[in-house]
């Protein structure tokens, strides 16, 4: 058993870490989903503990069913729907909500049977409760973000759909982090500045980009402009600026403009590293992950490509958004990698941005 202050690594720890991660995965591609099958505001109601029941009789159908009626969605857009239609966009809100709860428990249970048994580091209990009350966080953003869609909207928000896509992804680069540092224990070694810099820079842009791509499918923005690598014969779109600022979240040529040209910077960006990781014949690992990292960048763009010129089928749009979370889940990687990395390895040769 481990005892506190003797031993700073646990694998147990860090498998928990890394399956509620995957977990995170999972509810952030079905998340995606939920939004392309247009199903995020079939339930109108936040109960976050019965909640958890579907519908169990053919009357609690129809009581969801009228409810859904009585939003702007039904009745601009879906205004002919059937009750089997209506079920089949509600399953999909409902097992989105329900991954959220099933994460729920399985982090906080864990979570108390491992300092009840003294098998979490003590450094890490701060970083695991701060983690927890971020995921409390995400389910009444959640909320937030649905209920836009309820009065006077046909569909969410794209800014508040973007905060709960960002949040997600926060938590889930903090249990990839932690994770590691469950599994590997602390680290004393000063990182080099320069290769952390480069690698937190690219993990920040492709961060940034994941929320470009949430304002994207918040303002079903993928829906125009479907040629590559013009926008309906021009270079760059024509923006109604009459919205001033705002244009920036709800403007759907200006967000899907956006989304594409910080797609262009990180594939810059990305492979520039890669060179200069290859130049500078770095760690195994570090160099590994600086190819892995700038692979998926090209990869993701292409798909990105695929999809938008196919319209976001359902398949594609689904694939897009996983991709998405992989290429941040690798850059959250290569960070760790050069933070951890000895100064020792940097020695021989030039240091990034230097």
């Amino acid at each position: 058993m481990m005892r506190f202050g003797r031993n700073d690594q646990s694998r147990a720890a860090a498998v928990w870490l890394f399956v509620t991660a995957l977990l995170v995965f999972a509810m952030v591609v079905v998340g995606g989903m939920t939004r392309l099958t247009g199903s995020g505001l079939s339930i109108t109601e936040w109960k976050p503990i019965m909640g958890a029941l579907p519908p169990m009789s053919e009357a609690d159908w129809l009581t969801a069913f009228d409810k859904y009626k009585t939003i702007p969605q039904y009745a601009q857009i879906n205004a002919d729907m059937t009750l089997a239609g209506f079920k089949s966009i509600f399953w999909w809100e409902w097992a989105h909500r329900l991954l959220g709860r099933l994460i729920g428990v399985v982090f906080a249970v864990p979570f108390l049977v491992l300092v009840l048994l003294r098998r979490l580091p003590r450094r890490l209990i701060v970083r695991c409760l701060i983690l927890l009350a971020l995921g409390g966080l995400q389910g009444l953003i959640g909320w937030w973000m649905v209920s836009s869609g309820l009065s006077e909207r046909v569909d969410v928000a794209p800014e508040r759909l973007a905060t709960h896509l960002g949040l997600a992804l926060l938590i889930f680069m903090g249990l990839i982090w932690t994770g590691l540092e469950a599994w590997f224990g602390e680290e004393h070694s000063r990182p080099p500045a320069g290769w952390s810099r480069g690698a937190a820079l690219l993990l920040g842009g492709v961060f940034f980009q994941c929320l470009l791509g949430g304002l994207v499918a918040g303002a079903k923005a993928g829906f125009i402009y479907t040629d590559w690598p013009m926008m309906n014969g021009a270079i760059g779109p024509a923006v109604d600026w009459g919205r001033g600022a705002l244009a920036f979240l709800h403007d759907q040529a200006l967000v899907q403009f956006n989304h594409r040209i910080w797609a262009y910077v990180l594939l810059i960006a990305g492979t520039a590293y890669a060179i200069q990781a290859f130049r500078w014949r770095l760690a195994e690992g570090l160099g590994a992950a600086a190819f892995a990292l700038a692979a998926a960048l090209w990869l993701q763009a292409l798909l990105g490509i695929v999809t938008l010129v196919h319209a976001v089928p359902l398949a594609l749009g689904g694939l897009h958004q996983a991709g998405a979370v992989i290429v941040l889940a690798i850059a959250t990687l290569n960070l760790w990698l050069v933070r951890r990395s000895q100064a020792r390895l940097f020695m021989s040769g030039p240091r990034f941005g230097r």
